[in-house]
């Protein structure tokens, strides 16, 4: 972190007890945009990324930035990539496309329980840091969202440099690596449980 940097405290909010409401997600229509940017600190606490496939205009993350109307899934990738995906149902292809690239970071929600996390993380990360305390995402014109995330959030890697980034920087929070993904499939017994 550089002298000037936000420090992580001042970006993540210990919850106690309730304080107000949350944005929800990433795709909050209250909030009025379906665009969050990463927390400055996050980035620089990981170190030096060759590429963000999913950038927004004008918020460093990377060296190169793919941007809008340009298709960062379609672009080649390379070095080590940076990756908020727009969160939804189609940041399991934007993991997917980063586990194939196998050097990176992913910044998602922790939500462990779904059907993506199980395939895209569990079967196929080399580490995951869970985050202490909430994210507090910047709005495209980089002021800070005032509410937190509403859902605690992970950093995931992929590949060895990645994973050591996790387990050497700074950020509060739960580091899990080296588990051996086992596969055990849901068992139906006299109710759909899906």
């Amino acid at each position: 972190m550089t002298e000037n940097s936000t420090t992580p405290s001042a970006e993540i909010e210990l919850r106690a007890e309730p304080t107000g409401r949350a944005m929800g997600s990433h795709q909050s229509h209250r909030a009025g945009t379906t665009t969050w940017l990463t927390p400055p600190h996050i980035t620089e606490a990981l170190g030096h990324f060759d590429l963000d496939p999913c950038a927004a205009p004008g918020w460093v993350t990377a060296d190169e930035h793919y941007i809008l109307p340009t298709d960062g899934l379609a672009e080649s990738w390379h070095g080590m990539v940076w990756l908020n995906p727009p969160y939804g149902s189609e940041a399991w292809t934007w993991l997917d496309r980063l586990a194939e690239h196998g050097n990176g970071i992913a910044l998602i929600f922790a939500r462990t329980e779904t059907a993506g996390f199980v395939e895209q993380v569990w079967n196929k990360a080399d580490a995951v840091l869970f985050l202490h305390g909430r994210l507090h995402f910047h709005y495209p014109d980089g002021t800070r969202a005032p509410a937190n995330s509403g859902a605690p959030s992970c950093l995931v890697a992929y590949g060895d440099e990645a994973a050591r980034r996790l387990a050497e920087c700074d950020l509060p929070g739960s580091l899990v690596s080296a588990w051996r993904p086992v596969y055990r499939p849901v068992q139906q017994s006299g109710g759909d449980r899906s």
